[in-house]
C-alpha cells in the first residue's frame, strides 16, 4: 500500500525514530499509527526520541581527511558515557559523520540543524526565491509554494542533519544518528564541526 508524507511526518514527530524506519512501520502495519508505533518499539527505533533530553557531555571529537589531504574535518559528537563513546558503533558514527562533512554535495554543510540557520540568512534567501518564482509568472498562491520547497531544500543542503547520508541517500544524517540512539541506548548529539579546504579563503 502507499504511504502519505503525512501518516510519516506524523510518526516521526510521535516517534523520534528515522524516516525510512516509519515509513516501514507504516507498510508493515498497513498505515496503522498505534501498530506502527508498536512495531518501532518492538524494534527498539521509537527510544531515540525519549533519550533526546537526557545530558550528552562525553563523547569524541574526530578527525577526517578527503582527497589526497585536501580537505579535512574536525567533528565533535557527544554521548551519555564513556563507555559508549568507546564502542565500534559510536566511533563508526563518528567518522560516517565526519566524512559526510567532507564529501557531501552539492554543498558542504554549514549548520548542524535548522535550529542554528541565522533567520537574516533564510529572510534573504526567501527573497532571492521569491523573485525567482514571480518571474515564471505563476499566480500567488503557487509561488508561496514555490518558495517553500526551494527554503526546504535550502535548508537540507547546508544543514548537516538534514543531508541525505552519502552512503544510504535514502536516509538522512539525522535518521543515521537516531538509528545509533537505538542501537546504543544513550542521547547522541552532532555538537559541532568545522571543514578546512586547501586554498580556501585564500
Amino acid at each position: 500500500m502507499e504511504i502519505a508524507a503525512t501518516q510519516v511526518k506524523e510518526l516521526r514527530e510521535k516517534t523520534g525514530a528515522g524516516f525510512m524506519d516509519c515509513k516501514k512501520a507504516l507498510a508493515e502495519s498497513e498505515g496503522d499509527l498505534d501498530r506502527a508505533t508498536r512495531w518501532l518499539r518492538e524494534k527498539g527505533l521509537a527510544a531515540a526520541a525519549k533519550k533526546a533530553g537526557r545530558t550528552a557531555s562525553e563523547g569524541q571529537i574526530g578527525a577526517y581527511l578527503h582527497a589526497g589531504g585536501r580537505i579535512g574535518v574536525l567533528v565533535e559528537v557527544n554521548c551519555e558515557t564513556d563507555f559508549v563513546a568507546k564502542t565500534p558503533d559510536f566511533q563508526n558514527l563518528v567518522k560516517d559523520v565526519a566524512m559526510q562533512v567532507a564529501a557531501a554535495s552539492p554543498a558542504p554543510a554549514r549548520f548542524v540543524d535548522r535550529s542554528q540557520v541565522p533567520v537574516d540568512v533564510v529572510d534573504s534567501e526567501r527573497a532571492i526565491f521569491r523573485v525567482q518564482a514571480q518571474a515564471s509568472g505563476k499566480p500567488e498562491k503557487v509561488i508561496e509554494k514555490i518558495v517553500d520547497g526551494k527554503v526546504d531544500k535550502f535548508m537540507s543542503e547546508v544543514c548537516l542533519l538534514d543531508q541525505p547520508f552519502i552512503r544510504e541517500p535514502e536516509k538522512t544524517v539525522r535518521d543515521i544518528v537516531a538509528e545509533a540512539i537505538a542501537k546504543l541506548g544513550e542521547n547522541i548529539i552532532v555538537r559541532r564541526f568545522a571543514r578546512f579546504q586547501l586554498g580556501e579563503g585564500s
